[in-house]
């Protein structure tokens, strides 16, 4: 039943993000949502997750644990960097989180919304950063899960381009002090893909993955709150 969820979303997520679509990054879905999200009071440390699927699934797998710490998920299934740029300013910046939670590339490797260079995910992720910095956010930069399967693209294999692309996000954190989660070295299994164990589809997330990446994330918010920008 949870694949066939996973599957109808999947599905539902390429008809909404069709390059011909006018609202093409999706800027509508958590309008009215955003729309209700209070100023942040004084001694709150905001947190907004951004990403695509496996931000979004992860609301609700473990819902508990966003209400729990009053993380706000502004995850899309389906999306890409160049989407989750254009988007970035009304689902995150607007929000005036303390931190926001980056985890993105593997629907750019997938080939969501067409070919991509490496270089110029990187560098979507990075002009994220950079957005977040000019607005005094600071930032986790999430590594991509690893996956040597894409089931909604078998012709493409992703296990060296997730390898390739996470380095070049972890050299651009540790080049530029930002916090980098790394839930690929925590994750990966002896494929270079993401275990049964963790995984229903080899991408996304089960509870026990989400479980697993519950305090690394909460560890990289704690360094990022104590970093100076």
């Amino acid at each position: 039943m949870k694949k066939l969820l996973i599957a109808l979303l999947i599905l539902t997520a390429f008809a909404a993000n069709a390059q011909d679509n006018p609202d093409w990054p999706n800027l509508k879905k958590y309008e009215a949502a955003n729309s209700k999200v209070p100023p942040p009071a004084a001694s709150e440390k905001r947190v907004v997750f951004m990403g695509n699927s496996i931000t979004e699934f992860w609301k609700m797998a473990d819902s508990t644990f966003f209400a729990s710490h009053g993380y706000i998920g502004r995850g899309i299934s389906g999306q890409t960097s160049p989407q989750m740029l254009v988007r970035f300013r009304e689902d995150v910046i607007n929000l005036h989180p303390a931190v926001v939670v980056i985890l993105a590339g593997i629907n750019d490797i997938a080939e969501n919304t067409g070919p991509n260079k490496l270089e110029n995910v990187a560098g979507n992720i990075q002009s994220m950063v950079e957005l977040a910095h000019a607005a005094h956010i600071k930032v986790v930069v999430c590594s991509i899960l690893p996956a040597n399967r894409l089931g909604w693209r078998p012709n493409i294999d992703p296990t060296e381009k997730v390898i390739q692309l996470n380095k070049m996000l972890k050299d651009y954190a540790d080049a530029n002090k930002i916090v980098f989660c790394n839930y690929y070295a925590a994750m990966v299994d002896d494929k270079k893909g993401l275990p049964s164990t963790l995984s229903p589809d080899g991408v996304h997330p089960n509870i026990s993955g989400y479980k697993m990446m519950e305090p690394m994330v909460q560890k990289a918010i704690a360094e990022a709150l104590k970093r100076k920008m």
